[in-house]
């Protein structure tokens, strides 16, 4: 029998070296030897990215350098009275259209979720239709809503006295209109995304809040939505930035939003690529603004939730006990 084998090896007390390596006998024991790990290399990854690059280098050299489009156009008209008038009718179309759809939909989402099946037949009706005719389609009923009911009346219908009469045309402008095909259009999808928050929150939360003498309201608006918010948050704030740029259909009936004041400018002096590109600069830059609220909001909702989250709380109270221990031990 060989010196060298394990079994000699053995025989004088020493231990065979480790097959699979990672440790080394060193006077009688393991000492740990260290690994050197060498990352794979993901070359498909780094050549997708240069072609990225190049296409994203080439387009945009290509607006730099074309002879068709003038800058200082770009430049006037990126911050002019007509422009900025333009986004400020944007941003309040966005916001009052949002506000109806949140509330609307939040109604419907406890109304679909009811027992009265009344209740729960109204909101799905609602939801059916809004979401089953196009949002154009509604911005355009509401525009010309005069042609088919002249006169709004307010009152008890077909038996009871008039309180209060007007001309359709002198309620619903066109940025009237405007709010209420994009408001109530959205509260039909913003009820579902509420809805899905809702049964997202485990049934036990709301036996135990009923437990407690708490009413159906009080657990709905105290227990139950807050919880949902997590869930609610990522596709409502992806809504609020489809909202801004939807809010552009209005131009179709010269709401007064930014693509409508530009289209009115580029009618006069032609240079439509121009002005379109100031639209696209704002919109991407309104967006970009949003998307940074929507992360802090999500933030701020998932707190506790998470791998990361958990980890974190892991360690704080890892932490805490390792502070007692040592008080303790003083």
């Amino acid at each position: 029998m060989s010196a060298s084998s394990p079994q000699a090896l053995s025989s004088q007390g020493a231990a065979p070296p480790p097959l699979g390596g990672g440790a080394a006998p060193l006077g009688g024991s393991l000492a740990p030897v260290p690994v050197k790990a060498i990352p794979v290399r993901h070359w498909g990854q780094w050549v997708g990215a240069a072609v990225v690059v190049y296409l994203l280098v080439a387009f945009v050299l290509s607006l730099a350098r074309n002879p068709n489009i003038e800058w200082d156009i770009i430049g006037d008209y990126l911050f002019k009275d007509l422009t900025l008038r333009g986004v400020w009718v944007t941003l309040y179309l966005t916001v009052v259209s949002m506000a109806i759809g949140i509330v609307g939909g939040t109604l419907l989402a406890v109304m679909r979720l009811s027992d009265n099946p009344v209740l729960s037949s109204i909101a799905y009706g609602y939801i059916w239709f809004f979401r089953g005719t196009p949002v154009l389609v509604q911005i355009l009923v509401w525009a010309y809503l005069g042609a088919l009911y002249p006169e709004l009346v307010l009152g008890i219908p077909i038996f009871g006295p008039v309180f209060a009469s007007a001309e359709t045309n002198a309620v619903i402008g066109a940025t009237a209109a405007g709010i209420l095909g994009l408001g109530l259009n959205e509260a039909a999808y913003a009820a579902e995304l509420v809805r899905a928050g809702i049964i997202s929150v485990d049934k036990g939360q709301q036996e135990a809040a009923l437990s407690l003498g708490m009413g159906g309201g009080q657990t709905m608006w105290s227990i139950i939505l807050p919880q949902a918010m997590r869930v609610i948050i990522p596709p409502m704030g992806n809504e609020t930035i489809s909202m801004l740029k939807t809010s552009a259909l209005v131009s179709v009936i010269a709401g007064h939003d930014l693509l409508t004041n530009l289209q009115k400018a580029y009618a006069q002096n032609f240079r439509i690529m121009e002005l379109l590109l100031v639209a696209c600069i704002w919109y991407l830059f309104l967006t970009t603004l949003l998307s940074i609220g929507q992360h802090y909001l999500e933030a701020y909702f998932s707190r506790g939730f998470g791998a990361q989250q958990a980890d974190r709380a892991q360690r704080r109270a890892f932490k805490r006990a390792q502070r007692r221990g040592e008080s303790g031990a003083v």
